[in-house]
């Protein structure tokens, strides 16, 4: 048994995995959180379809992360080992139709965490809430606890307080103040999974939904569904292209194929007859009422030129111009830089202070590759300080 006090600030999934895994190996571990309770945010996630990862097969799985790194992190702890993880935990679980994987009907997300946090209680994990983050410094840990501030020695620090969106749930990202004036390198936050604003506003079609389309930006495209919202236009597609449009000035052009299973070509000969444009758009191309009142927005000219509409209908041109605020989106990109982290998500410049899960800068889409990093970058921390 190992006798070293393991600290862990933050009670989300990435120092709740570093928790468990730390304390299997015998080591006597600490999680401190600021909230009242743990993994508000998992929770909150959960109101939303509790996709825990994804069973998509591991070589493409991967490459829903840009940082290199992440990928042979999620490599070391993939979506099987995570549903094994579950299992053992007596979580049964299931793959749904678009390859996401839920827990079972009977298992709502309060459940999973009550079952995830008894397993902790079993192991010896202590979890202190209401601790505020303060500071750190080689030897000890800064917090404040009803209105007193308390300093804690460590012998091993791990930095789990996530990115910044949702501050409602504690995602304040307060730490990267913090850690900036340690001369520790913070690529910016940024909004991730997010939508765009967009430069033609969709009063008209606010709330409704364009349903297996595909959304496109320079090579990269995703088939899904959108909704028009009052300030411009979200979904599963839209968000996936965040990471590629952030290499961009805003604005940027966004395409949308209306009719993916046919080419242009096919959809001109449907055009090109003698019925009314709108009932070919809604008989023979099958286009439903959204699509068609999206198309309607198209000056005259344009709408009645059937080799420009059947361009159109494949390729419609939505320019935007920025992500939402960070507060109201899913994730953020951005957080604390690789270089400065060893291979192991030590901080070069603090021996034995460790970072884990979403405040550290890496992106990926929803449908479980966000919690499957944030499971994985825990794992991955607490294997490096057992090794070490």
């Amino acid at each position: 048994m190992q006798e070293d006090q393991i600290i862990i600030i933050g009670a989300g999934p990435a120092g709740l995995m570093a928790a468990q895994q730390l304390a299997l190996k015998g080591f006597k571990v600490h999680v401190y959180e600021q909230n009242k309770a743990a993994a508000r945010k998992f929770l909150v996630a959960g109101n939303g379809g509790f996709n825990l990862t994804h069973s998509e097969e591991l070589e493409s799985f991967v490459k829903k992360y840009e940082a290199e790194e992440i990928q042979e992190i999620v490599k070391t702890f993939d979506n099987q080992k995570v549903i094994q993880w579950l299992s053992d935990m007596g979580i049964t679980t299931y793959v749904g139709s678009s390859g996401k994987i839920f827990p079972t009907k009977n298992f709502k997300p309060i459940q999973v965490l009550k079952a995830w946090l008894d397993e902790l209680e079993k192991l010896g994990v202590t979890i202190h809430y209401e601790h505020t983050f303060l500071d750190f410094d080689d030897s000890k840990v800064y917090l404040k606890n009803n209105g007193e501030d308390i300093s804690i020695k460590y012998s091993k620090l791990i930095l789990a307080m996530g990115g910044g969106s949702w501050k409602k749930t504690g995602s304040d990202a307060k730490w990267v103040e913090t850690l900036s004036q340690k001369n520790i390198e913070i690529t910016p936050l940024e909004s991730a999974n997010s939508g765009y604003n967009t430069d033609v506003p969709f009063h008209q079609l606010q709330g409704q939904y364009l349903k297996n389309i595909k959304v496109s930006f320079e090579e990269n495209s995703k088939i899904g569904e959108v909704v028009f919202t009052k300030y411009g236009i979200e979904g599963s597609p839209i968000y996936y292209m965040n990471r590629f449009t952030r290499k961009h000035d805003f604005p940027v052009t966004i395409n949308i194929d209306l009719k993916p299973n046919l080419s242009e070509v096919e959809i001109f000969e449907q055009l090109n007859g003698t019925a009314k444009i709108s009932s070919v758009l809604k008989r023979n191309l099958k286009l439903p009422t959204t699509a068609i009142n999206l198309l309607k927005t198209l000056d005259k000219e344009s709408y009645l030129n059937i080799e420009n509409l059947a361009k159109t209908i494949k390729k419609f041109p939505i320019e935007v111009l920025s992500y939402r605020p960070i507060d109201e989106v899913i994730s953020t990109a951005g957080g604390v830089a690789f270089s400065a982290l060893n291979s192991n998500l030590e901080l070069k410049n603090f021996p034995n202070v460790y970072c884990a899960g979403e405040m550290i800068d890496w992106e990926a889409p929803t449908g479980g590759y966000l919690l499957q990093a944030c499971f994985s970058t825990g794992f991955w921390v607490a294997n490096s300080i057992a090794d070490s």
